[in-house]
C-alpha cells in the first residue's frame, strides 16, 4: 500500500536565510536610517516595526520579495492588520502557516473522493494522508491536489511505496 502525506510545511533553513537578507537590506537602505525600522521573528510569526504605514508597506513588501528570491512559497505569509503601538510606532504581525487548517483539510478529503480515483484520504493532525494499491494513482491524485488547490502552498511529503 503506498501513502504520502498533504501538508503545508515551510522550509525554516530558506525562512531564516530570507529573513536574514530582509534584515540586512533594512539596516543598508537610506530610506531606513536613523529610523525604527526593524524586523523579529518567532517560529510562526514575523513582527515589523516602522514609523509609519508607508515604512510597513516597504518593509512587507522587501519581505515577500525575499522569501521569492530565495524560492520560499510567498502563499505561506498571512500578513494581518496594522497597529498603532507606543511611542507613535505602526506594527505588522505576519503569520507563517505551518499545517493545514482543518477546513481546508476537509476540503482537500472532499475533493479527492470526487475524483473517482481508488485512493483513500485521512485527516491526520495537521496532515491528509492519502494512501492507494498504486504508485500512479497516488501521481495522479498529486496531480490533481496541485490543480485543485492553487491558493494553497501545498507539500507532499513521505512518499512510499
Amino acid at each position: 500500500m503506498a501513502t504520502f502525506d498533504v501538508s503545508i510545511k515551510p522550509n525554516r533553513v530558506e525562512v531564516q536565510n530570507a529573513l536574514a537578507q530582509v534584515k540586512k537590506e533594512i539596516a543598508n537602505r537610506f530610506d531606513f536610517k536613523g529610523t525604527c525600522a526593524e524586523v523579529t521573528s518567532s517560529d510562526n510569526e514575523i513582527l515589523c516595526i516602522g514609523e509609519n504605514e508607508f515604512q510597513i508597506n516597504q518593509i512587507t513588501e522587501i519581505i515577500f520579495t525575499k522569501f521569492g528570491k530565495r524560492g520560499v512559497d510567498a502563499r505561506i505569509l498571512n500578513p494581518r492588520d496594522m497597529n498603532k503601538s507606543a511611542n507613535d510606532k505602526v506594527t505588522r504581525i505576519i503569520d507563517i502557516a505551518n499545517g493545514i487548517s482543518t477546513d481546508d483539510a476537509k476540503k482537500i478529503v472532499k475533493a479527492i473522493k470526487t475524483t473517482k480515483l481508488k485512493v483513500q484520504s485521512s485527516i491526520n493532525g495537521q496532515a491528509v494522508k492519502v494512501s492507494g494499491s498504486k504508485r500512479d494513482t497516488l501521481q495522479e491524485a498529486i496531480e490533481f491536489l496541485k490543480k485543485e488547490f492553487p491558493t494553497l502552498p501545498l507539500t507532499f511529503d513521505n512518499f512510499r511505496d
